[in-house]
């Protein structure tokens, strides 16, 4: 249970750092006397976007090479040194450069948490502990907006503070992850490894068609929802005000139930079906309602309980939307030894995508409105609904050593017994050379 909290704990620290920044730009903004670029500029290369993208592309293959513990030893001092320069952040340089080093801590760590949790976990519970990382990422909104509205009244100073708290928490994040083992299924990998190079499992990975395919059947999941996803999570305040709604608390209130409803729904839906329940067409359900919010928002008139409507259908959507099954088949459609590579490249465009709108959405909401952006916003939504619909992969239930041999059958050794997930081999015996998992022993 600790080890899966404390690595989930990235997700947190993450989406902590994306809320402490949107709660927080238009008050630097003020603060410096800058324009929209440079503040667009300022999303872009955060946690966000470009740094987390730089992390991940770093991260990923050193989690495969040292592996997933080495990853946890030293991402979050990095972390540290990024927020307490947000918190003493006295011009804009300093502020983007904070904003940079946080990102890229982000993006190392963010793989190897998704990496950690589905090696750690039995076959038939995978959802159920990859999930952990999304409760954990929803649980950062959600605190984070709630936290924006109790020090509104202060300005900037409770803007300071807020990234104060990631640091604590960044903290003892940090001291429960000392003494965190590694996982069998890696230490296994490792042994039979012979290259000694960083990026092997780079190269390994662009060395066979399962992979390619498989890295854009995610990119057309994940990134495309994620271009929405880090545009909501980084300017909906600017999103509300466009829509009508002036005050910051009630922007912030806004947030709170959306990422509410995420909590409740990435558990309750998630974490509890994902295990027993078709994959598709929870899948297929949690668009649909992303889609739907984005209507709402673009099409009816901003009122009230128009607002409402968006919060409440892309707060259900988010639990069981993209990310979650992302972040559960990122895991499981890659072999062990370029696993967290894999991560860290798909992670890589996701959030280079997210960046590259990132710098103009400022200037695009502006000039050319909400409903234009909208339509556009929902039309990368409908690109994910497609391919996730169409493409889902037939993984519920399967070990990580089954998904693998029918993945890669050409690597196979004959006589090597391939487990179900009961951790019996083709012919029924107990596999005795295989470590349990300690996710075996973990209860939530």
């Amino acid at each position: 249970m600790k080890a899966t909290i404390s690595v989930a704990m990235s997700n947190y620290i993450e989406a902590g750092s994306i809320i402490a920044i949107a709660t927080s730009l238009s008050l630097w903004q003020k603060e410096f006397g800058i324009d929209d670029f440079a503040v667009g500029l300022l999303a872009a290369l955060s946690a966000n976007a470009f740094g987390a993208a730089a992390g991940a592309l770093i991260g990923g293959p050193l989690c495969d090479k040292y592996g997933r513990k080495f990853i946890y030893t030293y991402d979050l001092i990095v972390y540290m040194i990024g927020v307490a320069l947000a918190v003493f952040a006295m011009s804009y340089g300093m502020l983007l450069l904070a904003f940079i080093i946080t990102g890229i801590a982000v993006g190392a760590g963010v793989p190897a948490s998704w990496t950690y949790l589905s090696e750690q976990a039995p076959a038939g519970q995978r959802a159920k502990h990859v999930g952990a990382a999304q409760l954990a990422w929803s649980c950062g909104p959600l605190i984070g907006f709630l936290l924006a509205v109790a020090v509104e009244p202060l300005g900037l100073l409770g803007s300071r503070l807020i990234f104060a708290e990631l640091f604590v928490v960044a903290f003892l994040t940090w001291y429960m992850r000392q003494g965190l083992p590694e996982t069998a299924i890696w230490k296994e990998s490792n042994a039979k490894a012979t290259s000694t190079n960083v990026f092997h499992g780079v190269r390994a990975l662009f060395s066979k068609k399962a992979n390619i395919t498989a890295i854009f059947f995610l990119i057309g999941v994940y990134s495309f929802w994620n271009i929405v996803a880090g545009q909501a999570g980084i300017f909906m305040p600017r999103v509300y005000a466009a829509a009508g709604v002036e005050s910051a608390t009630e922007q912030y209130l806004l947030q709170a139930l959306v990422w509410g409803l995420t909590v409740a729904t990435t558990y309750f839906g998630f974490m509890r079906l994902a295990d027993r329940f078709n994959r598709r067409i929870l899948y297929i359900v949690g668009s649909l309602l992303g889609i739907a919010a984005w209507a709402v928002l673009v099409f009816a008139e901003p009122t009230m309980p128009a607002l409402l409507s968006f919060a409440v259908l892309w707060g259900v959507a988010a639990g069981i939307g993209a990310q979650a099954f992302y972040g559960l088949w990122a895991s499981e459609l890659f072999a062990t030894e370029y696993r967290a590579s894999a991560q860290g490249i798909l992670f890589f465009v996701a959030r280079i995508m997210v960046g590259l709108l990132s710098m103009v959405f400022p200037i695009l909401l502006t000039s050319i409105g909400l409903s234009w952006l909208g339509l556009i916003l929902i039309g990368f939504l409908a690109v994910s609904l497609v391919v996730g619909a169409v493409w889902a992969p037939h993984t519920q239930g399967k070990t990580l050593q089954q998904i693998e041999a029918e993945r890669y059958p050409e690597d196979v050794v004959a006589g090597e017994p391939v487990l179900d997930a009961s951790g019996l081999d083709a012919s029924g015996l107990e596999a005795r050379d295989v470590e349990e998992p300690v996710a075996m022993k973990m209860h939530f």
